[in-house]
């Protein structure tokens, strides 16, 4: 079997480094995916055609790819986890699910990517930001009569009741980073207090994070909470969506990917690993539909982005909300208040 050589540039301050990684010409790779199907899809079709590697991929929502990676710990299945929040791509790395890799494409990054890698002791690694908002489907909400959102505070006025629709957070890295930002926004016991009052205007927790706004962009609800850039897509496809950046200040994400430990093709997970690091992959998300901020400071932003220097960010704690400890306390909070709350 022939080894090919790929060779990668990446420029630093002191120079261009260039390094080599060496992989079977035939070989396989294992994927979970956790973002949208058609930015998937898409990594896919061009890692295999850029290198002979035959690529299986399943695509998972972030909690769902965590419970997996966890689940098969002892025997691995994947050998990469691309894509999705950052929460609990930390998690599985301080559990030790998650091999270190330090790529040579790291000073390329954007800093809040750097440090994503840092806070996992690079078990992980940032590659894309995206803020969390509210969008409505503004057709709907002219019929009933409704209220626009302008901040977290509104989704609890009871004209909203069966409403809203956000994900589960178990499930979902969107819904959950939606937790940890109203946590961090409002102290916790103020913020379960918010979540129970809206709770009464939930009509679904839906599995993905970025399934409530596609239901409002086809009319099947009026308000979901998810990411900008999703809205953005929708809004794209000529969806009635407006998209609200809430007036209290908002949470955002680090989609993260991770080579799994004792991934089976390790070699090839590196290959996709600086593949997806590249400014020449990340810039292809716009093709997906896909409106993330790369985290590559040499791809192309796509223009209808939201830029995260003109939306109100909270000093989110990646570190303290993507632990373990943290994580599990806040979900099982969630489970006895919230979801079971009478409605």
């Amino acid at each position: 079997m022939k080894l090919k050589t790929i060779l990668l540039g990446s420029a630093f301050a002191a120079g261009a480094l260039t390094f080599s990684l060496s992989a079977e010409a035939a070989g396989r790779l294992n994927v979970v995916c956790s973002a949208d199907n058609a930015w998937c899809e898409l990594m896919e079709a061009e890692f295999e055609k850029k290198y002979d590697i035959d690529v299986s991929m399943v695509r998972k929502s972030s909690g769902e790819a965590y419970a997996q990676v966890r689940a098969e710990a002892r025997n691995p299945k994947l050998d990469i986890w691309w894509a999705g929040t950052g929460d609990p791509h930390l998690q599985a790395a301080a559990e030790g699910l998650t091999t270190e890799y330090k790529s040579p494409l790291l000073d390329n990054l954007q800093d809040w990517a750097k440090r994503q890698a840092e806070n996992a002791n690079f078990r992980t690694v940032g590659v894309y930001a995206g803020a969390l908002g509210i969008g409505y489907n503004t057709d709907l909400l002219k019929s009933k009569g409704l209220p626009a959102p302008k901040c977290w505070k509104d989704l609890a006025n009871p004209a909203y009741k069966g409403e809203i629709q956000v994900a589960n957070p178990n499930s979902s890295g969107t819904s959950y980073t939606a937790l940890a930002t109203l946590v961090q926004l409002f102290g916790e016991e103020e913020a379960f207090k918010f979540l129970k009052d809206m709770h009464r205007n939930v009509n679904q927790y839906t599995k993905s994070g970025s399934a409530p706004i596609k239901a409002a962009a086809i009319g099947e609800t009026t308000i979901a909470i998810t990411f900008m850039h999703d809205m953005v897509t929708q809004k794209e496809q000529g969806a009635p969506i407006e998209i609200v950046s809430p007036c209290e200040g908002t949470g955002y994400e680090v989609g993260s990917m991770s080579i799994i430990k004792g991934a089976r093709n390790l070699e090839n997970a590196k290959i996709w690993y600086e593949f997806a690091l590249s400014a020449e992959a990340q810039s292809m998300a716009e093709k997906a539909g896909s409106y993330q901020v790369p985290s590559n400071k040499d791809a192309t932003v796509p223009e209808n982005a939201p830029r995260l220097t003109d939306i109100k960010l909270i000093d989110y704690d990646f570190a303290k909300y993507g632990s373990e400890k943290t994580r599990r306390h806040l979900l099982s909070r969630w489970d006895e208040e919230v979801k079971t709350a009478p409605q």
